[in-house]
């Protein structure tokens, strides 16, 4: 076996028929998953198996689900199981006639409400598709990162009949097992065979395959050749025998009976086992594939003929004209059995021909063994997962227009439930608070804020939850270090003495925020307290962002007491030093703060334009609203929806973005400052930017897919580059509320005829509507 030529996917889920299931589409699913974990032991290869009987199959345990293919159904909770699971990856086998519905329509069910990537074999490429057939697989491919077809007229046809591009298909050949190149005279004795001239054809039996035509040239084949034998292996397939019952057998019967060559034809009906199919291919002399549809995309027995270096003589089906096009057998017109039987005549005459023949067939086949399909499938996974050719396509859920965005209702249910008597916890499993993973000060903070821009008459649970978070942060706080301790495991200890910068400044901005915005004597004295201790350790903050954080907690609290001197003179320094930044690094092609952009990136801009308007500085003002115009340029680069930069890569000077991995924490990030950018300046197009980074949360996205979750109140940690991870954890949760809360707090711009330019570079985005903020919602969720 080959050493494998490129790294695996964790998790993949195979769907198609399978084993013990009796057709080729289950046989090669089989083989392929056999195959991809001999190659690759580290990876889970879970199958989902498509079921044509009410009792379905005696499934080995590899098969993790099963799928009623007429019962739509039945593909929905498919569906959700994906969803609900962990694979990286799906990889599809299609095959018309295995998933109800018209021409196989119920599969688009599934693939419609799933967010992976898809990589779909397709076992049948038609010419001439029925409308039905034609959408369906357009449609298929559309939502495929990959498609894998086993012939290069196949992928021509994909390009030419369905417009799909040759750089989304790959073509991989047909899978075969490593069989022996051998002469056959044991296997010929272990079939009962010696002595004879062996003629074979093995597979399922239906009217398209052409055993008459076989069967019309054997008086010929026998005047020359009297020991010749037709063996004919396989049962009737099990959709023929359903429908007609076994009609085209006993008619090749009655053929055989007519034509007097009962002693030269010999019929197995029964679906073989791999080992006495290799005994039976060994034993033939001569392969015959005499199918009568030229529109044969893939024949797995073909293929199994090439691996076994057996002599073939066909008709010229696309997949054997293909395979064969190197001297690896002998093509013959369709419907022809006298030159049907002349060929063979030659071959069974010429030993030496016939041995050629023989060979060359064996070397093509070392070039198709499943060691060698299963790292091409891996290749093709990898490219499907890592360089996707578009976003994952819109979940089965409404989709959400541009004209028409609509904020769902308010609700802290997953907030509340990620908040026990400690505090919030900081991550989740799904919707699930993660007790492994413990507290966070930063998240604590993060929810302090978020209560403050809840009114408590009407909320009434924010009170009781502002007080939770804030007795959080008042235990967080270490006097030996003046800073505030960040992570807390579930034993309710520790895990260090100072926590990072950005933690102490989120504190210092939640502990502004509770003095700007809460009339509740309790919380604002212990804010009022915890400010002061908290106080000399920010002029020890090194790094811009944490900076900016404290400035936006400075800028809240001097908006109830902006005579405090010394609060007035730590915003005053940050600011300059933050402005200072600005002024030594920004270029005209780079107007930022560094040669770097990396997590929360609106904070800096945000935190200038606020201290400038409290600290009565038009520059710092000015140099915020230069930052966060190029910024908002980048992260809608082209003015249709935002596009944060990804937390896989940043942002260096002189790259391009990273698109992926996109987190809540930016477009949350922008919302407030593009708000903020508002006030300061009036000019509705920074109303509309906040517009923008607010709706990636409700589908306007690269995915088209909403990551907040108006059942739950959760949102989804982040957009990666083939799904949505589901995960709702306290920062993306709370990003979406805060968001959601600050915009509700504006009043929308009066718009008098077409909106005012900023004046830069920015592009006018698309409008979504003047309201799209609703009243406050008074439906309570449930008690704490």
């Amino acid at each position: 076996m080959p050493t494998p030529q490129y790294p695996s996917i964790r998790s993949i889920l195979l769907i198609g028929n399978y084993a013990p299931r009796q057709c080729g589409i289950a046989t090669y699913t089989t083989d392929l998953r056999m195959a991809l974990l001999e190659a690759y032991p580290q990876s889970k290869i879970d199958v989902m198996a498509m079921n044509d009987t009410p009792i379905g199959y005696d499934y080995p345990d590899s098969v993790v689900f099963t799928i009623d293919q007429d019962n739509p159904d039945s593909y929905y909770q498919a569906a959700d199981f994906i969803r609900l699971s962990s694979y990286d990856l799906v990889c599809i086998q299609h095959e018309y006639g295995i998933f109800g519905g018209a021409s196989g329509r119920n599969l688009l069910l599934l693939i419609r409400a799933i967010a992976i990537p898809i990589v779909t074999t397709l076992h049948t490429v038609l010419r001439e598709p029925t409308a039905d057939q034609q959408t369906i697989l357009w449609e298929l491919a559309q939502r495929s990162q990959r498609i894998i077809v086993m012939s290069s007229h196949a992928a021509d046809l994909m390009q030419t009949i369905y417009g799909i591009p040759l750089a989304q298909i790959d073509c991989i050949p047909h899978g075969i097992p490593d069989l022996p190149f051998r002469d056959g005279y044991e296997d010929k004795q272990h079939a009962n065979l010696t002595g004879k001239q062996v003629l074979l054809t093995f597979g399922l039996l239906s009217p398209n395959k052409g055993i008459e035509d076989v069967l019309y040239a054997l008086p010929s084949l026998i005047q020359q050749h009297p020991q010749v034998l037709y063996v004919i292996v396989g049962a009737t397939h099990p959709t023929v025998r359903q429908t007609v019952g076994e009609a085209y057998r006993e008619m090749l019967q009655a053929l055989v009976e007519q034509l007097g060559i009962q002693a030269h034809v010999r019929f197995h009906d029964h679906f073989v086992s791999p080992s006495a199919l290799a005994i039976y291919m060994g034993a033939a002399d001569i392969y015959i594939t005499p199918y009568h549809s030229q529109e044969q995309s893939v024949s797995g027995t073909l293929a199994y003929a090439i691996g076994a270096g057996k002599a073939i003589v066909s008709t010229p089906y696309w997949y054997a004209t293909e395979l064969l096009a190197h001297g690896g057998g002998m093509l013959v017109p369709f419907h022809d059995p006298a030159l049907l039987a002349q060929q063979i005549n030659t071959l069974l005459a010429e030993p030496q021909l016939r041995q050629t023949i023989r060979e060359r067939a064996y070397q093509r086949g070392r070039t198709m063994l499943w060691s060698v399909v299963a790292t091409h499938y891996m290749r093709s996974f990898i490219q499907a997962q890592t360089h996707p050719r578009h976003p994952v396509l819109v979940l089965a859920n409404q989709p959400i227009m541009h004209d028409s965005l609509i904020i769902p209702p308010l609700c802290l249910d997953h907030l509340i439930a990620m908040t026990d008597d400690m505090g919030l916890i900081q991550h989740a499993i799904l919707t699930l608070p993660n007790y492994h993973e413990g507290y966070a000060t930063d998240d604590n903070a993060r929810a302090l804020i978020a209560m403050m821009l809840l009114d408590p008459i009407q909320e009434p649970q924010a009170q009781c939850l502002a007080m939770r978070y804030l007795a959080f942060l008042w235990y967080a706080f270490n006097p030996a270090t003046q800073r505030f301790r960040n992570f807390m495991g579930a034993n309710r200890q520790w895990g260090e003495a100072t926590g990072s910068e950005d933690a102490h400044a989120r504190s210092i901005w939640a502990l502004g925020t509770v003095l700007a915005q809460s009339h509740d004597p309790g919380l604002c004295g212990v804010a009022q307290r915890l400010l002061r201790f908290a106080l000399p350790a920010v002029a020890q903050l090194t790094h811009p962002r944490p900076w900016a954080f404290a400035l936006l907690g400075f800028a809240a609290y001097r908006r109830r007491f902006p005579g405090d001197r010394t609060v007035r003179a730590c915003q005053s320094h940050l600011a300059e030093q933050l402005l200072a930044r600005f002024q030594a690094a920004h270029q005209p092609d780079w107007e930022w703060f560094d040669d770097h952009l990396t997590y929360d990136n609106a904070v800096l801009p945000h935190a200038l334009i606020v201290s400038g308007q409290t600290l009565q500085r038009p520059d710092m003002v000015a140099a915020g609203l230069t930052a966060l115009t190029w910024l908002c340029a980048i992260q809608r680069p082209e003015a249709d929806h935002f596009k944060p930069i990804g937390s896989n890569g940043f942002f260096q000077r002189g790259h391009a973005p990273a698109h992926y991995d996109q987190q809540p924490i930016e477009a949350q990030a922008t919302v407030l400052a593009a708000c903020a950018a508002f006030e300061s300046t009036g000019d509705s197009g920074w109303y509309d930017e906040a517009q923008h980074a607010l709706s990636w949360f409700l589908g306007h996205n690269d995915a088209g897919v909403a990551l907040y979750d108006p059942r739950t109140g959760g949102c989804a940690d982040g957009l990666e580059i083939d799904r949505i991870n589901q995960n709702q954890g306290a920062e993306s949760t709370l990003a979406f509320l805060i968001s959601r809360l600050t915009m509700q707090t504006l009043t929308p711009p009066i718009r008098l005829g077409t909106a005012a330019s900023k004046g830069t570079s920015v592009a006018p985005p698309t409008q979504i509507g003047v309201n799209v903020i609703p009243p406050r919602d008074l439906r309570l969720s449930r008690p704490l």
